[in-house]
């Protein structure tokens, strides 16, 4: 595909010619005088995003272009995030084609400003080639490149970063100040703080250290500043410490504590939710923690032995440490909360194409790139579903060839970039323009696999994925060699050239040992074979162009971008999905991979229509009509009733590392029920499988977990008895015979019922009567009885506030969607009623205390940062409790919601929710309500495309 200066390459287009110094691009999907927008239908649509909670209008934009096989969604995100000028104005992008000229324009004008291309002609092939595969979703560039490039605004291109931090406080107070400016401009970045001296180590001046736990407070605090004064989402951080550190204790129990705190300040009534006026009294929740371990560390833990902490400035062993307990209280703090993750030093740094240059000491937040301190790393993921190909025989194959060639072009147009890229930081800029890592990834594997017939968790789906991850990475470091050959090796090359060469030799003889399995991997490895043996040879001869090639990143909202069904390395997140319609409504669709699959395993058409129309109905593939039950595994997710397991995401990773230059940016999701032991298990098997990283998440570790009775000491003190006892006992006051109330019906998961809450006249709730399910059955049965209690509780003086703080955020099934607009997620049944006792009944000073608002005052939060109405308004509810009432007679009001119909979802997560009936443990989009879904180590909102700390 490409020809250089020292003779012709593959698929020349000049064969024979004398070869002029640049590259030969050669034609993939486009045709000489035909341009690709030429060649699909265009279309106008009105771009109208609304909150569903209130109905308020969040984004619009109308008469935008798109091509006509564009779904809504991805339109809706590209139109909303990606386009540049201000809406309404004449400069404000409106075309899918002003944006792919704005990125496309630029990365040719610098190639052919640095010389990348042999002539004019290879360069708007380049242009049209990119801009077809940009088109059609075939790849898509990371976020920072759509945001700035060909703007006015700097060029950043990379969305990782890693940073730096000495042992003294001037480089301390540089690190606040670097990570805050990354921060600013919407990326994330890490760094490890082992350089920092421990508290347990002496100053200079004879006192002793603070220790870098101490430094993570200001940083944290620095990081949740910036994230409330510039977005509504966390800041994006990663905080590495070796395993060696003397404060690694500490450091691995900073999130347990102040989880918590989390529990203790939500029990009292304090606002604890994400975006809650209260959660900024919790440290340490800006950044993700990982600790750093080496071999010796887990051979020490296989060994049962002991393992020393060493200071920092002399490098002596201070304390010794049991390595076995110290492993556990990893696992212990992981089962908790979450975190630590943990890194393998060892397996990175054996890894490592530079190391003359540095150990690699860090990873960006997301933990896929991992390289040199003070660098950068920028992002392009191929849609894997875009290679896959039927013949006329229905026969199944990936195209490994035309992957390659896009690959080919993605790698040489992300090299071009860096070219003209802006960056954070000085140092920063220095080490990326010295080193060019690059980042080549892919998503969608999961619905490949699934649509190939191939189980996530099987040996057929762990060679498919490695052999396309091999054949990627080879292709990436081809190309590299061959821009070596015509703008030269990275700077940092000539020094590390040894090691280069033999990181390139360990992914080839990894290759050559993995394990084929069908006729589908089969093929691509043999391409990847071939192409490891060009990448040695060219290697040899020319050196490489890039220190790095390839990650797997999250690929959240570019993953949208491309209308892929599963992000980076995800399984599938369930069978059913959620569609949004044109003109309008959406529907519910059982994945296309699905037929596919089953056509693949040899079922007949009738038989695949049979089981789409189960799954339609039922969500899974158990008892499907006519399905083997050895062919269940195949349609196993991320989520419901046959969800993979842990290891089964573990042993993917591993599939994948050894063909990978950085990291898999993939959190492994663990039951509730698993146990600490299962986590010591994937962390261990995760250093036993070669992997560099990992990170785990317990469900509901985080949210609604049940508090443990801990009663504070009391000091006795001897004082004398009195004489006489006086006891006071609550006097029951009854209500009226006739009293005003609200009948209320309501939704929680599905699950229907009735509340009636009757009033004092003058003083507020006085009793409350719930109707669930049939009368005589158990539910109805338990409700009558919970009602009794709270309602004799009322008239004995128990303040309703009590009652709120208590049972709301009470976690149990039915759960899920609601349909009342002010309470749209209820963990419980109960969690519904009393989050609604308070709206109705509480006054406002009250119930925000407790982190209670209607969907009208978390608008106005929104638009004002205020929860509170302003002079003119009048807080009627918050008045409920006092406000005298005129007893003409005994009536009820019905309350009236105009709200969407019940089981109505806004998004996949909560499809799947009603769909399975069960309860997905992720946090809502603060900018539009709805559920999200985890991508790689972070969450993606599929309504608007925002993330949870990833760009």
């Amino acid at each position: 595909m490409t020809e250089t200066t020292s003779g012709p390459a593959r698929g020349s287009r000049s064969k024979g010619s004398k070869a002029s110094k640049g590259l030969r691009i050669e034609r993939v999907h486009t045709v000489p005088g035909v341009h690709p927008y030429d060649e699909v239908v265009w279309e106008r649509r009105d771009v109208v995003m609304t909150n569903w909670r209130d109905g308020s209008v969040n984004f619009e934009q109308r008469g935008v272009e798109f091509p006509d096989f564009w779904s809504v969604n991805a339109v809706n995100i590209v139109t909303s995030k990606y386009f540049r000028g201000a809406v309404g104005s004449p400069g404000r992008e409106s075309s899918l084609k002003q944006l792919i000229d704005r990125v496309v324009h630029t990365y040719r004008k610098a190639g052919e400003d640095h010389g990348y291309f042999a002539s004019p002609a290879d360069a708007e092939i380049f242009d049209h080639e990119l801009t077809y595969a940009l088109l059609h979703q075939v790849f898509s560039f990371n976020s920072p490149v759509w945001f700035n490039v060909g703007t006015k605004q700097p060029q950043q291109v990379s969305a990782c970063f890693i940073l730096s931090v000495d042992d003294s406080m001037e480089s301390i107070l540089d690190w606040y100040k670097e990570e805050g400016m990354i921060f600013k401009g919407g990326s994330g970045a890490g760094l490890n703080l082992s350089r920092i001296r421990s508290s347990k180590e002496l100053l200079s001046s004879g006192g002793n250290a603070s220790g870098p736990v101490s430094f993570m407070r200001g940083a944290d605090a620095s990081a949740g500043t910036i994230k409330s004064g510039g977005a509504t989402r966390r800041a994006a951080k990663m905080v590495v410490l070796d395993v060696d550190h003397p404060d690694v204790e500490a450091f691995i129990e900073t999130k347990v504590k102040e989880e918590e705190k989390v529990r203790a300040l939500r029990d009292a009534g304090f606002d604890m939710d994400l975006g809650g006026d209260d959660i900024t009294s919790v440290q340490y929740q800006n950044a993700n923690n990982s600790v750093r371990v080496n071999d010796e560390f887990m051979r020490a833990v296989e060994a049962g032995s002991s393992f020393g902490l060493r200071a920092r400035m002399t490098g002596e062993v201070i304390d010794e440490v049991d390595a076995k307990g110290l492993f556990r209280k990893m696992a212990e703090a992981a089962w908790a909360c979450a975190d630590p993750g943990i890194q393998y030093d060892d397996t990175i740094n054996h890894w490592h194409t530079s190391p003359e240059s540095g150990r690699i000491t860090a990873s960006n937040p997301c933990s896929e790139y991992m390289h040199l301190d003070n660098s950068s790393c920028n992002l392009a993921s191929l849609n894997l579903m875009k290679f896959l190909r039927d013949d006329d025989q229905g026969n199944q194959s990936f195209d490994a060839e035309r992957f390659a060639k896009v690959v080919e072009l993605v790698i040489t147009a992300m090299d071009i970039s860096i070219c003209f890229a802006d960056f954070p930081t000085q140092k920063i800029g220095e080490t990326t323009r010295a080193f060019r890592q690059l980042g080549i990834g892919y998503a969608n594997l999961g619905a490949l696999l699934m649509a190939t017939g191939h189980a996530y968790d099987s040996d057929g789906g762990r060679a498919l994925a490695g052999a396309i991850t091999s054949l990627m990475t080879g292709t990436s470091y081809r190309r590299s060699a061959e821009l070596a050959a015509v703008v030269g090796p990275y700077e940092g090359y000539a020094r590390n050239a040894d090691a280069h060469k033999r990181v390139m030799k360990q992914h080839s003889d990894a290759n050559g040992a993995a394990k084929r399995v069908d006729d589908l991997d089969t093929p691509v490895w043999a391409a990847a074979t071939e192409t490891w043996q060009d990448v040695l040879r060219l290697g040899d001869k020319n050196g490489f162009r890039n220190a790095q090639a390839s990650v797997l990143a999250p690929t959240g909202t570019i993953g949208l971008m491309m209308d892929c069904d599963t992000t980076g390395v995800e399984p599938d997140l369930a069978l059913v999905k959620f569609k949004k319609l044109v003109g309008g409504g959406s529907m519910q669709i059982v994945n296309n991979t699905v037929p596919k699959a089953l056509k693949r395993l040899g079922y007949q058409p009738e038989q695949v229509e049979a089981i789409v129309s189960y799954i339609a109905e039922h969500g899974n593939v158990i008892d499907a009509p006519g399905l083997r039950h050895e062919h269940y595994e195949v349609f196993d997710c991320a989520m419901g009733e046959r969800a993979i397991s842990a290891m089964g995401h573990v042993r993917m990773m591993a599939a994948a590392q050894p063909f990978l230059s950085g990291a898999i940016s993939k959190t492994v999701n663990l039951p509730e029920s698993a146990t600490v032991e299962e986590v010591e298990e994937v962390y261990f098997e995760g250093w036993k499988l070669g992997l560099k990283a990992l990170a785990i998440y317990r469900d509901n570790c985080k949210v609604g977990q049940p508090l443990s009775a801990k009663k504070k000491e009391e000091k006795a003190k001897a004082e004398p008895e009195p004489e006489k006892v006086v006891e006071y006992r609550p006097v029951r006051n009854r209500l009226p015979k006739g009293r005003p109330g609200i009948t209320t019906s309501f939704t929680v998961g599905g699950a229907e019922g009735y509340m009636t809450a009757n009033s004092y006249p003058d003083d507020g709730l006085g009793e409350v009567f719930l109707k669930m399910s049939k009368q005589g059955s158990t539910l109805a049965g338990m409700m009558d009885a919970f009602s009794i209690a709270v309602s004799v509780g009322l008239q004995y003086g128990v303040p309703l506030e009590t009652y709120v703080s208590k049972f709301t955020n009470m976690r149990f099934e039915p759960a899920g969607m609601t349909d009342d607009p002010d309470v749209r997620m209820a963990q419980s049944i109960v969690d519904y009623i009393f989050r609604r006792l308070a709206l109705d009944f509480l006054p406002f000073e009250t119930r925000s205390a407790l982190g209670i608002h209607s969907a009208e005052e978390r608008q106005r939060h929104l638009d004002t940062g205020s929860y509170e109405a302003s002079d003119d308004e009048v807080d009627v509810e918050g008045l409920a409790q006092s406000a005298p009432r005129q007893l003409a007679a005994p009536k009820q009001t019905e309350r009236k919601v105009e709200v969407p119909a019940p089981k109505q979802a806004h998004n996949s997560t909560e499809l799947v929710e009603m769909q399975l009936g069960l309860n997905a443990d992720a946090p809502l989009c603060f900018s539009c309500g709805t559920k999200m879904r985890r991508a790689g180590s972070c969450y993606l909102c599929e309504g608007c495309g925002s993330t949870s700390g990833c760009s």
